[in-house]
């Protein structure tokens, strides 16, 4: 097959936006890093992508000690950006769950979704035994992974994050939060103890965050730039 300009191009943008679904918002230098390009190839790609609406420019969180200057920006997927993942059927979704809310109740949907949350328990046990060398939240992060999430670990001050770059019902669970909190429930149910989520994608964040704090008596975790990535 012979490839022309555009359709290496076309190519090309799909890699920027898969890397971008993968790792999180993202700046150029890092783009160019991850997909073996240069800077200025990404920075083409990435104003194609702006202009169709599939990725949006945001201001980086500067980080402390940081030097004087501008931060980079990075970039996200916006909404338009993640129809093309997983998402086909999600207006059949939202009607489906919209009729269980009328014809059965909150009850009906929470049990629905506590129900389709049920791989995290179903799997957890199984990727744990046939991973020993993973910790528990690198098992939950394989297990939505293998689900279309997505998922890594980053380590944080007072444990560690759960990190879902993706979401396959992002826009059922925005019109149904259930989906989300029954998720958290299972997340807990699973690892024993509390976890909180900061962050959902449902709620127009760029990555699904939930923090699983280490245990009472545990040693804190060092904050490091290190990223787990188990996908």
């Amino acid at each position: 097959m012979e490839f022309t300009p555009d359709r290496v191009d076309s190519t090309t943008r799909q890699r920027v936006v898969r890397s971008i679904l993968v790792d999180g918002p993202s700046t150029t230098a890092a783009l160019a890093e991850r997909l073996d390009l240069t800077p200025a190839a990404v920075r083409r790609h990435l104003d194609q992508l702006v202009d169709d609406g599939a990725v949006e420019a945001r201001d980086a969180r500067k980080a402390a000690g940081r030097g004087r200057g501008r931060p980079a920006k990075v970039f996200a997927l916006t909404e338009t950006g993640r129809d093309g993942f997983d998402q086909k059927y999600d207006d059949l979704a939202a009607a489906a769950l919209r009729f269980l809310a009328e014809t059965g109740g909150d009850a009906a949907v929470r049990e629905f979704a506590r129900r389709r949350a049920g791989f995290v328990e179903e799997r957890f046990g199984e990727v744990a035994e046939a991973h020993p060398d993973l910790g528990p939240a690198e098992v939950l992060a394989r297990v939505f992974t293998e689900e279309g999430y997505a998922a890594t670990v980053r380590e944080s001050p007072v444990g560690e994050q759960l990190c879902q770059q993706h979401c396959p019902v992002s826009h059922v669970a925005h019109e149904f939060p259930q989906l989300c909190e029954e998720e958290t429930a299972a997340i807990s149910r699973v690892l024993g103890r509390h976890v909180q989520r900061l962050a959902t994608i449902a709620h127009g964040d760029g990555v699904c965050t939930t923090c699983i704090p280490d245990l009472p008596g545990s040693t804190p975790i060092t904050m490091t730039t290190k990223e787990k990535v188990t996908s």
